[in-house]
């Protein structure tokens, strides 16, 4: 019962000092058998003592405060609190995070429209680890689709260059309280758009990169994936200059989301950007052609400020389309824009990229064609001489085929919510990370 009141006095003299409770970092924990019971009646007095204690005027809350309050640190006060056995709680930009015992020193390294991430040490294998916290997953049916698509996806990959999950997590023990669950992956480090803001990449480093990224590409393609969001900030890159392609497959459920994102549109094909037909996977190869040619400039190499902008600014370089091309598109708005448009010859490739290599430059005229059948696959793309340096036959696998029926279902919302507690329930974490947190 001491733990209880000092709880509930910790947790007012903090909103009343700082204007919000913070979340204890450690939590004591029971064996079930001799915390069940008593954790009803604590929870029971505390929640009286509480509502007591909220009636009284700030000033007078404040007198409350013990010396012990007073001597702990916020931070790292060590006090029971109504959590799972063997998890603990934290507070991280204002949202608690309620994670296993197992993961410690939580710390912000991003946050999205979708989800925050931290990194984390793993006290059971000693590694850095990222975990991300999706935000409200259950909010709605799209928010929940979006969720249970990019944790599927992500039990799926078992490749090198694309990241993977190490563990997956909730708090909850049962479906009816189920509303958050956290995704554990390879901690990176930086990504490829950080990198070359840094530095200016040689061309062997280029090389080894982009050949990560193929590969990568054509484990993905194989599984049936297409990315269609493939850029800088989604490449993965740890301080051994190893790759991990991030975030696959989630730009398919987004579109309406995504059109405005003036960076993102710089890296996608043309027949994404416009609509112009049903797309393939060389919308992927399309770019990584581009990420691969601001690495070799230092700048982007298309920087079109609207989709139309975009269109001009690819043209200048690839040349108007062929009227055997033309004829290929099913939007006949495209059609008729295109043929509205002066011609432009084609640019020479060795003549932009003046400093590359000509095998660099036979890789580029391979991905950047407007035409998306005359396009390089990842695998043709592989065997071309500029990677031989590099190149391991072995490690450039495949994918066993992802079963996308599920992702193309219209479902309630609790029905997503019990397919993504399931898919939770299921994993088998990968063998080299010494199990999984439920």
């Amino acid at each position: 019962m001491v733990n209880v009141i000092l709880t509930v006095i910790k947790h007012l003299c903090d909103v009343h000092e700082f204007g919000q409770a913070d979340v204890p970092l450690h939590t004591h924990t029971h064996t079930p058998s001799e915390d069940t019971p008593r954790r009803s009646r604590d929870e029971a007095r505390a929640q009286l003592l509480r509502l007591r204690l909220q009636e009284l005027p700030a000033a007078q809350n404040s007198r409350l405060r013990c010396p012990l309050c007073a001597a702990v640190s916020r931070r790292g006060m060590a006090i029971a609190a109504r959590s799972r056995s063997g998890f603990y709680r934290q507070e991280v930009n204002r949202t608690v995070w309620e994670v296993p015992e197992r993961y410690r020193d939580l710390k912000q390294i991003g946050t999205g429209a979708y989800g925050t991430v931290c990194s984390a040490w793993d006290r059971r294998t000693g590694a850095q680890v990222a975990i991300k916290k999706l935000h409200r997953p259950f909010q709605s049916k799209l928010f929940a689709k979006r969720a249970y698509r990019e944790l599927r996806l992500l039990k799926h990959m078992r490749h090198e260059n694309v990241i993977g999950l190490l563990d997956v997590f909730t708090a909850e023990i049962s479906l009816d309280r189920f509303r958050d669950f956290y995704l554990v992956m390879p901690f990176m480090g930086t990504d490829l758009g950080k990198l070359m803001k840094m530095e200016k990449l040689t061309e062997d480093r280029i090389q080894f990169l982009v050949y990560q990224i193929l590969k990568g590409l054509k484990y993905i393609h194989s599984a049936g994936i297409v990315h269609r969001d493939l850029k800088p900030g989604n490449l993965a890159i740890n301080p051994d200059c190893e790759l991990k392609i991030l975030d696959f497959g989630l730009a398919r459920q987004a579109d309406a989301e995504m059109t405005g994102y003036v960076v993102t549109r710089w890296y996608r094909a043309p027949e994404v950007i416009l609509n112009w037909m049903h797309y393939t996977q060389t919308v992927d190869i399309w770019s990584a052609g581009c990420i691969m040619a601001e690495m070799l400039l230092g700048k982007p190499l298309f920087k079109g400020s609207d989709h139309l902008d975009q269109l001009r600014e690819i043209m200048k370089i690839t040349g108007t389309p062929s009227p055997d091309f033309v004829v290929k598109l099913q939007s006949q708005d495209a059609k008729n824009y295109i043929r509205s448009l002066p011609k432009v010859p084609k640019k020479d490739l060795h003549y932009i990229f003046s400093k590359a290599s000509s095998n660099a430059v036979c890789v580029l005229e391979r991905m950047l064609l407007l035409d998306p059948e005359c396009r390089a696959s990842a695998s043709e793309a592989l065997e071309l001489p500029f990677f031989n340096e590099f190149r391991d036959i072995e490690e450039e696998t495949e994918a066993l085929p992802y079963d996308q029926t599920m992702d193309n279902t219209d479902l309630p919302l609790d029905q997503w919510k019990r397919h993504t507690f399931t898919e939770i329930l299921t994993f088998r974490p990968p063998r080299d990370s010494k199990g999984t947190s439920l």
